[in-house]
């Protein structure tokens, strides 16, 4: 069963063994406006907790997309290339940006459950 995380910049991180599915969370993709445009990183790139993963762009704004953990990428979502609207459709779920084999499990402390995560956006 995969677990589900989300860091203080909008990421989210699904957890299920050493796979690591992450994308941007429903609140960010609202934030973003219509998003037009999504890059993504190269297959087998390593990546590094809070540190830039990949791109977005969006009627309003260009923004980074930081790595919620640690890992390299296995696989990323090519269909967004074709159809990057679709992160506004679905950001938590089809929208999906890259898959990572996870390095460090350990790092997954450092980010909220859904249930903090929710308390987090009430705050801002």
């Amino acid at each position: 069963m995969s677990v589900i995380y989300f860091s203080k910049e909008h990421e989210w991180v699904k957890v299920s063994g050493t796979s690591a599915v992450c994308g941007i969370s429903e609140h960010a993709a609202h934030e973003l406006g219509d998003v037009t445009f999504v890059e993504l990183p190269a297959i087998g790139k390593q990546v590094t907790q809070f540190e830039v993963m990949a791109a977005i762009e969006s009627v309003k704004a260009a923004s980074d997309i930081y790595a919620p953990v640690s890992g390299k990428v296995v696989k990323v979502n090519s269909d967004l290339e074709d159809t990057p609207e679709r992160v506004n459709e679905s950001a938590e779920d089809a929208a999906w940006l890259v898959e990572l084999e996870l390095s460090d499990a350990g790092e997954l402390s450092k980010l909220m459950t859904r249930e903090q995560y929710d308390d987090y956006l009430k705050t801002l």
